[in-house]
């Protein structure tokens, strides 16, 4: 079984996260919504290992009960 890589893994972050912000430009809430949607099934499927995503839904949702604090 592979487990998530949680730790900083991507060159360039700060380029990373400007494409990011740059792709959602000029879309409203829902067309942002549904991008996000989109590149997460895109990664989902790249992932493929079902043990792995399913480790990525327990973090995420970790973090989001956490942020509501």
């Amino acid at each position: 079984m592979t487990n998530l890589n949680t730790k900083p893994n991507i060159n360039n972050p700060d380029g990373f996260y400007a494409e990011l912000l740059e792709l959602h430009e000029h879309l409203d809430k829902d067309q942002s919504d549904a991008l996000n949607a989109r590149l997460i099934l895109i990664l989902a499927n790249h992932i493929g290992d079902r043990k792995v995503l399913r480790q990525a839904f327990k973090i995420a949702q970790l973090a989001n009960t956490s942020n509501k604090e």
